[in-house]
């Protein structure tokens, strides 16, 4: 409400001042006025531009040396570092011909401004600056757009070679539920028409299904570090996106389909948490949270949906724990199978 107030003062004092300026105007009777623009007008327009100039490069290098704190920490994924090096040669070009460009543009506008007397030189075409400007992003969104296609083909390269753990990630709103395949590595059947909310099969799992019986239905993600996890996706209602940014990791969950993702995790989540950024952000933020009269925070990997599925989409997390083979085998070791967990009480 205070920063509404603010805006709207300021959009008022804003407003008061032109119309000042503009009495202003009008009380100098002797005053000359001209819709057609002087040298001098045409000067001053020029060193506007070489300002502005000034206040784009300005920005940005704020930006930079502000907010990149705000950026994730590396990754955590085996194909977590071509992403992250793909994307960060993308933004390199993408500064370097923002540089260019706009120097030129401004520069240009300052160079040829209108002059009493003076002509434009006018060019109908020519070629050899048109075959310049052309083939050289041509040859530049070639090289990304084929490197871009090999990485992706890499990532989304799902198949069963390594051993690879199997884990349904099942959305609906407003959350989580993993799906682990148990001993046998093979997820039993599903479908929403089977879910019974009276015997707790909140997934739908087909209960004549053998493979299906030692399935294991949490709602916190363990991995295990250096292990490959083939992931499958279902949605119970709307389009959810599984979304797990630290490992460079995303795919829609989009009802009526099974849809794909796979990766292998590289660093625990203790590891994570010595991580120089993770120790800066998690340092920063609680700060804030201490003003506030609020729990300190720690550092753990986290499932979001990424996309806006309805009004607690914000809320739609789940906590990820990368740790060691071991200690994933242990936890696994108490969880409940379905199976188990349809047995009637005794």
């Amino acid at each position: 409400m205070t920063a509404l107030l603010t805006l709207t003062v300021l959009v008022l004092v804003a407003i008061a001042i032109w119309q000042m300026t503009k009495i202003f105007e009008l009380s100098q009777l002797k005053t000359e006025h001209t819709e057609v623009a002087t040298d001098n007008d045409n000067k001053n327009n020029g060193y506007l531009m070489f300002g502005f100039l000034v206040f784009i490069y300005g920005i940005t290098i704020f930006s930079f040396a502000k907010y990149t704190k705000m950026l994730l920490p590396e990754a955590a994924s085996e194909h977590g570092g071509e992403y992250d090096q793909l994307m960060w040669v993308s933004f390199a070009i993408i500064f370097f011909v923002q540089f260019i460009t706009q120097a030129l543009l401004h520069y240009f506008a300052y160079k040829y401004r209108g002059e009493k007397g003076k002509k434009a030189l006018f060019f109908a075409d020519n070629d050899r600056l048109e075959f310049i400007w052309t083939i050289i992003p041509v040859i530049v969104l070639a090289g990304l757009i084929l490197w871009g296609l090999y990485t992706w083909s890499n990532i989304m390269d799902v198949n069963d070679e390594d051993d690879p753990i199997i884990i349904e990630l099942y959305a609906q709103q407003f959350n989580w539920t993993a799906r682990y395949a148990g001993n046998d590595n093979v997820l039993g059947d599903a479908s929403v028409r089977l879910i019974d909310i009276d015997k707790a099969n909140v997934l739908g799992l087909d209960e004549s299904d053998p493979n299906g019986e030692d399935d294991v239905i949490v709602k916190e993600l363990h991995l295990p570090v250096g292990r490959k996890v083939n992931f499958k996706m279902r949605s119970q209602d709307v389009l959810h996106s599984a979304y797990m940014p630290h490992f460079r990791a995303q795919m829609n969950c989009v009802p009526g389909m099974i849809t794909q993702f796979s990766f292998t995790p590289t660093i625990t989540t203790e590891e994570m948490r010595l991580n120089p950024d993770v120790v800066d952000k998690v340092k920063r933020t609680n700060a804030i949270r201490a003003e506030n009269a609020q729990e300190p925070w720690e550092f753990d990997y986290v499932l979001l949906c990424n996309k806006i599925c309805g009004t607690s989409h914000y809320n739609m997390q789940m906590r990820i724990v990368v740790e060691t083979e071991e200690e994933f085998n242990n936890w696994m070791a108490e969880q409940t199978t379905f199976k188990a967990s349809m047995a009637p009480a005794e």
